[in-house]
């Protein structure tokens, strides 16, 4: 046995007394899921960006893209926008600071939206299939949209609708901080037609808000929550991030009871990651590495007196909140993104994984990320040279990659299974003529899934366990 696998397997081992064992430890002890373990304790990023086996060109990238969106339902189309007031100590996302007098923040601000406009007229110019798709959903991700100034979001949002595909389906979602999505810009964001938003509120307790960097507090977290209920927004989410320093299950246990109480239209559940997304691709980082990915940093926290859960504690926060949500009436559709029953999965999310669909992802912006079936690519992340490149006249992908037949194929599996429901064979027959989930390369990975209590095999099903579905991103990053 390995040093680090002594220290994986006692991580695992050190729970909270005074909460249930999580179920899932007795598959991550077992010998023969070593591999899984070695994964969880990596703290990989594992499906969000799902990376091609072989190298592509941003070129190749829009040619398959438009040769999808030729026939393809309804896309997401994101804004990535990455504006934001401070950073949080654990975030590696690609952000640009927005700070100085009002006057000075307006003009930042309005150099990025007019960036963003300018890049998407070069997507339109370059993809000609891409004006006439249809929008199934579009957002506004960052960073922090919701610090943008109110005339800067009405030109970003009547631009996205003059220009692509929107129909009356289409859905408009638009994410920000508690602090920043004052009643004004929530009426406004109302009124231009937004029916979706989501925020960040990561914790309702102050003091581990206060360690990750948040300007906010939890009540203005609350504010906003019940603010957006008031105004009739459809769709309310919520980030809760788990994993957090000094945070403790009783402290999980509370956020979960605010949801509850406010009764929140979807929670995002993401537990911290401190590996960078670079190392797998499977996400986008920024320039700089977030503050708790420091080991100097993390080490003298420690010294301080702060405390990071161990890997046996994040489980039982997970489970903490799967099953609490669960037995309040949320349906967890894909993996980790929670809605209350009855209003279906989160829809960009669906529009890209689920088995029937997995349709183009479109994302305007430094650092977005767009795929579709045949290749994916990574937008420039450097922001000095993603606005040098925009104003070259060139759509500023910084990478991409290329799936080959079998790749797009295991592509598809994984996705479908991130969702969580039933893998269907008839369904995997259409789009793959000749293969089946019951023949190689499939047959003997599933059957090795469940030997191993993750997935059950039933006719013309693959549907995966509840240890299974707590480690699809081990899974399918691992295994298939």
């Amino acid at each position: 046995m390995t040093l680090a696998y002594e220290e994986a397997i006692g991580s695992l081992h050190a729970l909270d007394p005074a909460w249930p064992r999580p179920a899932v430890l007795d598959v991550l002890e077992a010998p023969a899921n070593r591999h899984l373990l070695d994964f969880v304790q990596e703290d990989p990023f594992g499906a969000h960006v799902f990376p091609g086996n072989v190298p592509g060109s941003p070129s190749e990238f829009l040619r398959d893209l438009d040769t999808q969106l030729a026939s393809s339902g309804p896309i997401h189309l994101w804004s990535y926008i990455p504006t934001c007031a401070y950073r949080c100590r654990f975030c590696q996302y690609p952000v640009v600071l927005v700070k100085g007098k009002p006057e000075v923040q307006y003009e930042k601000a309005k150099h990025w939206v007019d960036l963003n406009i300018a890049e998407a007229r070069l997507w339109l110019d370059a993809v000609p299939h891409l004006a006439g798709a249809e929008v199934g959903e579009f957002n506004v991700f960052g960073g922090t949209p919701s610090l943008l100034p109110e005339p800067e979001i009405r030109r970003l949002l009547d631009f996205y609708r003059s220009h692509f595909g929107f129909t009356d389906s289409t859905t408009i979602r638009f994410e920000g901080d508690p602090s920043t999505f004052t009643p004004s810009k929530l009426e406004l964001l109302r009124d231009l037609g937004c029916t979706k938003l989501s925020s960040g509120v990561q914790s309702f307790d102050d003091h581990v808000l206060q360690l990750c960097g948040r300007e906010h507090t939890s009540q203005m977290c609350v504010d906003f929550v019940r603010n957006a209920a008031s105004l009739g927004f459809e769709w309310v989410s919520i980030d809760l991030m788990y994993g957090l320093l000094d945070q403790t299950l009783d402290s999980v246990r509370r956020d979960l009871d605010v949801v509850l109480e406010n009764e929140v239209t979807a929670v995002v559940c993401t537990k911290l990651h401190l590996a960078s997304y670079s190392d797998t691709r499977t996400g986008v980082t920024g320039e700089k590495p977030a503050a708790w990915q420091l080991p100097s940093y993390r080490d003298k926290l420690v010294r301080d007196g702060h405390r990071w859960p161990t890997l046996g504690e994040q489980y039982q926060m997970r489970e903490l909140l799967t099953d609490g949500l669960r037995a309040a009436g949320y349906t967890e559709h894909p993996t980790m993104y929670f809605a209350r029953d009855g209003l279906g999965p989160e829809k960009w999310k669906a529009i890209m994984v689920d088995q029937d669909k997995q349709e183009p992802e479109v994302a305007i912006g430094l650092g977005g990320s767009s795929s579709c079936r045949a290749s994916e690519a990574i937008t420039d992340v450097d922001s000095r040279r993603y606005a040098e490149t925009v104003s070259d006249g060139r759509i500023p992908l910084g990478s991409a990659t290329r799936f080959t037949p079998d790749a797009q194929e295991a592509r598809a599996v994984k996705m479908a299974l991130t969702t969580l429901q039933p893998l269907r064979d008839s369904v995997h027959a259409v789009r793959f003529p000749g293969r089946s989930l019951f023949a190689e390369p499939w047959l003997g990975k599933f059957r090795s899934l469940a030997a191993r209590g993750l997935v059950e095999l039933q006719p013309g099903v693959v549907a995966l366990t509840p240890a299974g579905e707590v480690l699809v991103e081990a899974i399918i990053t691992t295994e298939l």
